[in-house]
């Protein structure tokens, strides 16, 4: 962190010398800026630990209603094979 500061004061002072101190001002201001967006605009799209339990809960109660639906399913299924067997037998 400190060798990053560093180089930024060099930075600078390289700049106010070439280009003045108004314009290096300005341009900091706006990399500032610019990354201050870049960073709320990633916050905003990172999963909280509330997100991901909201979704595991979203997950548990969908797959609890294929698992019911799946059942009636594989007994209606059951049902008509055994109706089908009977009627043969039945012959």
């Amino acid at each position: 962190m400190y060798l990053e500061a560093k180089e930024t004061a060099r930075l600078y002072k390289v700049l106010t010398e070439k280009l003045g101190n108004d314009i290096t001002e300005a341009m900091f201001k706006y990399i500032d800026n610019k990354t201050e967006r870049s960073v709320e605009a990633t916050i905003k799209t990172l999963a909280t630990k509330d997100d991901i339990a909201k979704v595991n809960l979203d997950l548990s109660n969908r797959m609890s209603d294929v698992l019911k639906w799946m059942f009636i399913f594989w007994v209606g299924q059951v049902g008509a094979t055994l109706g089908i067997v009977f009627l043969f037998l039945k012959k």
